[in-house]
């Protein structure tokens, strides 16, 4: 059983392709060709923003996101414990202080009736995460942004595809940024990512940046990064796009029949609230004994995955280079509780009763787990 089946999405796409791939051969144009701007056109459009501009990888997009908000040393950027190290890495690396905001129970993403209390005279952003395909509650704190003249940065590393109050993710804030690493919902053949706004002196801030800060052929107004994306990866991307509305309805559907076979079973599944739509980039579970679980489902030969059992927070790399505000109870009963079962766009049901009888035979001995 697959964790994340690749393989059968690649032979739905395969002619697709190895068409695409071949035109990239006889070009030769391997480094922003014309791949890239056709990819980039088409994920602008789909993101529903004025432009898009790849990156070589998804941390590489929120770096230059930091990068083109001239975001450096001395300054704060507001931001979620309960995530991939990416997301404070970057701001670490541009010399800025991560400032931790506890999550909500439910989503899962920063609380954002927590995040005006972090908001001090050295704030500069704030950088919520889609966690687990679902967009944190980006009305509120653009609001809260915009009352204290702060820019927002969406990491939607694991939330592209999904929808928040009819808008898509990466196209609800300042900038957007995700990821297409081959796990994600959409995700090329190696590393990628890609930035989205409607601002347009941010985008070209943004194409120079992951072009070594250069705005013609050897001249170099600003600071940049090797940053770019090889047309390989925006040729696998094109195949995929094609297919990635039925890819993200099918995910739908599989997380709610998850969320119908486990209603019963002693653990809390994902909560959508009205007016989100989540693309499951993980199905994950919160349990009372998360260890028992996961050896009844080795037991079984189903796959399974902590997200993420060190908070960042807790990561030495980040110790004496960020900031806690008003404490993260939630954050840390998540990292004990939470494991994710297996969710891809071509998991059939029989395979999901058979996981979901297993889960629900495991959990039934377990103490009731409540809510964090």
């Amino acid at each position: 059983m697959q964790f994340i089946d690749l393989k059968s999405q690649q032979a739905r796409i395969r002619a697709d392709l190895d068409q695409r791939i071949a035109r990239l051969l006889d070009h030769g144009q391997y480094i922003l060709g014309p791949e890239v701007t056709e990819m980039e056109q088409q994920l602008a459009d789909y993101a529903g923003v004025a432009h898009c501009v790849s990156a070589a990888s998804g941390t590489d997009a929120l770096l230059m996101a930091l990068m083109a908000l001239e975001i450096g040393p001395g300054d704060e950027v507001i931001t979620t414990p309960f995530s991939f190290i990416a997301t404070a890495e970057v701001i670490g690396l541009v010399g800025a202080t991560p400032v931790f905001v506890d999550v909500e129970p439910t989503s899962y993403n920063i609380d954002p009736e927590r995040i005006e209390a972090a908001i001090g005279e050295h704030t500069r952003a704030i950088m919520p995460v889609g966690l687990f395909g679902l967009c944190a509650d980006m009305d509120a704190i653009n609001a809260i942004a915009a009352r204290h003249g702060l820019p927002v940065i969406e990491d939607g590393a694991q939330s592209f595809g999904a929808r928040y109050q009819g808008r898509r993710s990466c196209g609800l804030s300042t900038i957007g940024c995700t990821s297409f690493f081959p796990a994600k919902p959409l995700g090329c053949y190696g590393d990628g990512g890609a930035c989205f706004t409607d601002d347009e002196a941010l985008a070209t801030r943004l194409r120079e940046i992951r072009n070594h800060g250069q705005d013609r052929p050897y001249h170099h107004p600003r600071l940049g990064i090797n940053g770019r994306m090889d047309g390989m990866q925006a040729a696998v991307i094109l195949a995929k796009l094609a297919i990635f509305d039925d890819e993200v309805a099918a995910r739908a559907r599989i997380g709610a029949r998850y969320n119908e076979l486990l209603a019963d079973a002693n653990c809390i599944t994902p909560s959508i609230a009205d007016g989100y739509h989540s693309v499951f980039a993980q199905y994950t579970l919160q349990v009372s004994d998360r260890e028992a679980l996961q050896q009844a489902l080795r037991a079984a030969d189903i796959p399974s995955a902590v997200y993420y059992p060190v908070t960042l927070d807790q990561q030495p790399a980040l110790a004496g280079r960020s900031r806690i505000s008003a404490g993260l109870p939630v954050t840390h009963r998540l990292a004990e509780r939470v494991v994710s079962l297996p969710m891809h766009p071509y998991l059939d049901e029989a395979t999901q009763q058979h996981i979901a009888a297993v889960v629900t035979e495991a959990c039934a001995a377990q103490p009731a787990v409540d809510p964090a």
